[in-house]
């Protein structure tokens, strides 16, 4: 039983060849940004450059945290020092209890300090370019409705890519194996 003969695989090779090529180069800078930006955002753990090391406090574990609020009073005077920035806002607070210490996340210039969370003593003050980084990985840096509008598009595409890519890979193999069955 034959479900294609020679002139549908190659119309349909001919279809998907044209959707590959014109899917890839009007999709290639949002793939290439997305892998490069993924292959950094896997490596933010390991590069401190990306990620400033997490810290660890130097007091025992029995001694009493200080408050939320004064742990975000210090790391704001903190950064008020050592930038020229006039204000700044938290964004998030990062509280890791097994190494003793609070990462306070500002919104401006991806700024991260990291205090003990016992003492208030700062421990680190530092960017954070990972954070940039993911924005740009996931389209979030232009906007949200952007980041789901790309993301959708991006998937999609790549999804469309392997798909077209797998035919134009076994469609020829399958025309091969139809012409070596009719010379036999």
């Amino acid at each position: 039983m034959r479900f294609f003969n020679l002139h549908q695989i190659a119309a349909s090779l001919r279809k998907y060849r044209r959707w590959h090529r014109w899917i890839g180069v009007s999709t290639a800078l949002f793939i290439f940004l997305s892998s490069l930006t993924g292959i950094l955002l896997a490596w933010k753990k390991d590069v401190a450059l990306l990620q400033p090391p997490t810290q660890k406090s130097s007091l025992n574990e029995a001694s009493e945290w200080l408050s939320i609020e004064s742990i975000a009073e210090n790391a704001e005077t903190a950064l008020l020092a050592h930038t020229q920035l006039e204000k700044v806002s938290i964004d998030r607070m990062d509280v890791r209890p097994a190494k003793g210490i609070v990462k306070v996340n500002f919104e401006q210039g991806y700024w991260e300090v990291q205090l003990d969370g016992y003492s208030g003593e700062i421990l680190s003050i530092a960017r954070r370019h990972s954070d940039w980084i993911e924005q740009v990985h996931d389209g979030s840096i232009i906007s949200d409705l952007f980041k789901l509008f790309f993301m959708n598009i991006l998937g999609i595409s790549l999804l469309l890519l392997m798909a077209s890519g797998l035919w134009l890979w076994f469609g020829p193999r399958k025309m091969r194996k139809i012409k070596k069955r009719q010379q036999a």
